[in-house]
């Protein structure tokens, strides 16, 4: 590792003596932290309410991300009053949290570390506390403390695995104080704690001991760096128990090769994994069993799921490593990880497949993975059960999910599941960095982790579950795939944006890639990371749109809201119309939007968790216009396509309506310059003032904007309309002649 320090940074973030810079630019580096994970610290003088000096520990907020922290997120506690707390031989976790709420400098302030004890312990000014991988390929082994002493040397003290908190606070003050001039402790399958008496003294402890670490591992390496050594007996305590998730099958049947497949293949095989992933997701019960058959109309919270594939080559050689299922058994590489990632993935292996064909490869994944995921599923729920009756001081929670977030396919790569496609990135992060740790011990030895005790104690603490009550709630198309046609602008972009507002991932497809790649970027910008993606969805070509349709998977895993809105407005008395304007009309109008639900249905009934098909009509359909045949016939036709969808997708759960606008002009490509003067023309105005005739003719004597029929689409989006299905509603301001008969 090298050192990232620059002291022009620090300039422009000197806040708490350097300690803003020093931690977010260890958050920076994966290699020492992952998302959420890792705290720091300093001891200052601060003066307090009443104008007093006082000692103070500014340490790291729970919940709070070291590579964007803000001053905010180190809440300060009085070392006076924490300090007394180190004669103290016992404290259970909801007294210490009283305790140092107590001690806050700021009420109401964030609740400090787990590990602010630890923290305010130790002697030193600066304390950075990480998770780095190169230090957990040492301590994750049988002989740890030897490899420790070897690459780090004497000055680092080795303690013996306890979970954070009052009692490894204590222990790992104890061991410093009997090793004077220590330089910095390891903690047994935990991690690593330096210090000094300025920020960067600190940070670059941190490195160095890093650099030492990884130095001792290369030069043992006898194979390439990120790949495994060949497979070998399992030694010591490296055997995975069955206790807390496993594969289904006896392990020690012989694993075929891998198939050796190109980007091509593993995505086609994803594309059709993905909505089965989801099914499964959406159908485990509480006791890890899957129900008989897809639920139909997914009304649960946190039934439905994001996907993701990770297939890079690092990856997809441990997916593929005739050990990865043992391996990836065996725990964690460090408690952080277990509120992420849980305590071992999900391994599927494919044995006996024709080596490069990806649908029969699929297939028999397919067949596989329903089996697999319902042992993983049912054996952590027993992992549970026994945590709890084990360990008395961490009740079993209310609810459990008994789902896996992390799926490893051989030679396909790395699935990885979350609330949002952010979280599905988070869990990825998190486990390829497992997988280094994993490589790296069985490099020097073999790798080991906590036991399903340990982890249990650890994934099920009620101090570790707080960090997430910090999330905010989940809005109403939260964990919801949203595919939306002619989205590039007008009506289209309203929708995408007012979905997106509302949680859901929004894929803008429109003929004009580069404005759909406008109001995708917005939208991410807006709301985060993959939020949105932009694809070129030319909906009168069948490939194309089964192609926009895989993109969507390849990104989300599936989709459960089409928004079926592209269109045209063509405007010619039937005696001089065209027979291409005719057919074009009806190729976008009506065939367009046959080819978009046709694919879309078939994911939504392969995930088999319902979902909301909304199509945007028009007036046009209850009460044609002059000079209007084109649009109007292939308009009326999409309504029917409509009724019949709606009809053939119920018994799925699969609520198809309709929405009615009339005279949206704002921003509509719709309303080019040509349909302008001929629809001006039919109704014998000028055409100035066009808009205002439309608005005029209407009841209430209102404009429809893009807007108006982006609150109607959410409504019919959301299980507000759960019930709802066939039906139309109108966003046109009342024009008597299209009310709904």
């Amino acid at each position: 590792m090298r050192t990232q320090w620059n002291d022009a940074d620090l300039a422009r973030l000197p806040e708490f003596d350097g300690l803003l810079y020093a931690s977010r630019l260890t958050g920076a580096d994966t290699d020492l932290v992952v998302w959420g994970g890792g705290n720091t610290s300093v001891k200052r003088t601060e003066t307090d309410f009443r104008g007093r000096a006082v000692r103070v520990l500014r340490v790291k907020g729970s919940g709070s991300d070291l590579k964007s922290i803000r001053v905010r997120d180190f809440p300060g506690v009085r070392l006076d009053d924490v300090m007394l707390l180190r004669d103290r031989p016992t404290m259970d976790d909801a007294e210490m949290v009283a305790y140092l709420g107590q001690s806050l400098m700021e009420p109401g302030s964030a609740r400090p570390s787990i590990e602010t004890l630890l923290h305010a312990f130790l002697p030193a000014t600066f304390i950075i506390h990480t998770h780095a991988d190169a230090i957990l390929a040492l301590t994750n082994t049988p002989h740890g403390e030897r490899w420790v002493q070897e690459a780090l040397g004497p000055g680092f003290v080795w303690v013996p695995y306890v979970r954070p908190g009052f009692g490894l606070s204590h222990l790992v003050a104890s061991a410093v104080e009997a090793h004077p001039g220590a330089a910095g402790v390891v903690l047994e399958k935990h991690g690593l704690v330096t210090w000094g008496e300025t920020a960067r003294d600190a940070y670059d402890a941190t490195i160095s001991a890093c650099t030492a670490a990884e130095a001792f591992v290369d030069a043992r390496r006898t194979v390439p760096a990120g790949t495994l050594p060949r497979p070998r007996p399992v030694v010591g305590n490296t055997a995975a128990s069955s206790v807390g998730g496993s594969s289904a099958g006896n392990q020690s049947e012989p694993v075929a090769p891998a198939p050796v497949l190109d980007a091509s293949a593993r995505r086609r095989i994803f594309s059709i994994l993905a909505p089965l992933i989801r099914q499964l997701h959406a159908r485990t019960r509480a006791d890890g069993s899957l129900a008989p058959e897809p639920t139909g109309i997914a009304t649960i919270a946190g039934t439905r799921t994001m996907v993701h594939l990770d297939d890079a080559d690092d990856v997809r050689a441990f997916a593929s490593h005739p050990d990865a299922a043992r391996l990836s058994r065996i725990g964690p590489a460090t408690p952080d990880h277990l509120i992420t990632t849980k305590r071992s993935p999900l391994s599927v292996p494919v044995r006996g497949v024709p080596a490069t064909n990806p649908d029969e490869i699929a297939t028999v994944l397919a067949d596989a993975l329903p089996k697999a995921w319902e042992a993983w599923a049912r054996g952590y729920v027993d992992y549970v059960d026994t945590g709890a009756k084990s360990d008395a001081g961490t009740p079993r929670p209310a609810s459990v999910d008994p789902r896996p977030r992390v799926i490893l396919l051989p030679g396909v790569g790395m699935v990885t599941l979350g609330r949002d496609a952010r979280a599905t990135r988070i869990v990825a992060d998190v486990y390829r960095h497992a997988m280094r740790v994993v490589r790296d011990a069985e490099v020097l030895e073999a790798f080991t982790s906590l036991d399903a005790h340990d982890c249990y104690g650890v994934e099920f603490w009620p101090l570790e579950l707080y960090k997430l009550t910090l999330a905010p709630p989940e809005a109403s198309l939260a964990r919801r795939v949203a595919f939306v046609t002619g989205a590039a602008s007008g009506i289209g972009r309203a929708i995408a944006e007012r979905l997106a507002a509302e949680g859901a991932h929004v894929v803008v497809a429109d003929v004009d890639l580069d404005g759909a790649r406008v109001v995708a970027d917005a939208i991410t910008g807006r709301f985060g990371l993959a939020r949105a993606l932009a694809v070129l969805c030319d909906v009168t070509q069948e490939a194309g749109v089964a192609s926009a349709v895989a993109a969507t998977i390849e990104a989300y895993g599936g989709i459960d809201i089409l928004v079926s809105n592209a269109g045209v407005a063509p405007s010619s008395p039937v005696m001089s119309m065209p027979l291409e304007m005719w057919q074009r009309s009806f190729a976008i109008n009506a065939t367009g939007h046959f080819l978009v639900t046709r694919e879309c249905l078939r994911v939504m009934e392969a995930q088999g968790t319902g979902g909301s098909i909304i199509f945007i009509t028009t007036k046009n359909t209850m009460a044609p216009g002059k000079d209007f045949a084109a649009y109007s016939a292939a308009k009326a036709a999409q309504a029917q396509l409509a009724r019949v969808v709606a009809m053939e997708a119920g018994t799925h759960g699969i609520r198809v309506n309709m929405i009615n606008p009339d005279a949206v002009f704002r921003n509509s490509t719709l309303w080019a310059p040509e349909v302008r003067r001929a629809r001006a023309q039919a109704h014998g105005i000028d055409e100035a003032g066009l808009e205002d005739f439309y608005r005029k003719r209407n009841l209430l004597r209102v404009t429809i904007d893009p807007d108006d029929v982006a609150e109607a689409t959410w409504w019919l989006a959301s299980d507000r309309s759960l019930k709802s299905t066939g039906t139309v509603i109108t966003v046109d301001g009342g024009v008597p002649a299209a009310f709904p008969r």
